[in-house]
């Protein structure tokens, strides 16, 4: 019988990568890259309009119509007022007003200070929240600041109250603290003073403006909230 005899393989083609075709392989991962780039649809663009000039948002500004509330900040009547009145007519307008918060009370011509219906600690409230108001103008911060301290108005000015508050709109405590006694606490008083003359030449009808004004009747014992009054 003949032998079978084993016929042998070839041995197996080993395909490395020589120089020549990593150069081909780099330049044709270029060429898809540049295809791309020049040629890819441009609705995958994502388009950033751009900022307008400073000239642009200073007459936005200018044609904002100016509206204030002026309220105490431990009264009652005041996160009533905030609540059920300004907040839904921020929410509706605060693209067209240039919103600003003003407090009641009295200059004390005697000392250079202010006397607040409800007491010195009303006194330091509302000087909290024109601090808030100073640091932070946007109307989205210092107004939810303020309507978090009126919620629980009996509890203002308490430090753990700030700082909840602070806390939960984003606001520093230590600024709001350096502002309120910063000079001995010249600069809070002043801007309450400041503030209460505003708010008493806009019920005087003195400003022309639209104004919320929290009246209290003085002559009686009826509490008369967020009083809308043109002027």
């Amino acid at each position: 019988m003949d032998e079978k005899h084993a016929v042998p393989m070839p041995p197996p083609i080993r395909r490395g990568f020589s120089p020549l075709r990593l150069a081909v392989a780099i330049g044709y991962l270029a060429l898809v890259a540049v295809t791309y780039v020049c040629f890819r649809p441009q609705s995958s663009v994502t388009y950033w309009p751009p900022s307008p000039p400073v000239e642009a948002s200073i007459t936005h500004a200018h044609s904002l119509v100016p509206l204030e509330a002026h309220i105490m900040s431990k009264c009652p009547d005041a996160r009533d007022c905030l609540r059920d009145m300004v907040l839904p007519a921020m929410q509706k307008v605060h693209d067209k007003v240039n919103f600003t918060l003003s407090f009641i009370g009295t200059p004390t011509d005697r000392d250079d200070g202010v006397a607040c219906k409800h007491g010195p600690e009303e006194c330091l409230g509302n000087i909290i929240e024109l601090c808030a108001q100073r640091l932070y103008p946007d109307p989205k911060t210092f107004l939810g600041f303020t309507m978090c301290l009126t919620r629980d108005y009996k509890h203002i000015p308490q430090r753990s109250l700030i700082e909840d508050c602070a806390l939960e709109h984003a606001i520093d405590f230590d600024a709001l603290n350096e502002c309120a006694t910063r000079d001995d606490g010249a600069l809070g008083v002043g801007m309450l003073r400041a503030s209460v003359k505003r708010t008493a030449e806009v019920i005087k009808g003195h400003q022309p403006q639209i104004a919320l004004a929290l009246s209290i009747l003085s002559s009686s014992n009826l509490t008369k909230p967020c009083v809308g009054r043109p002027v």
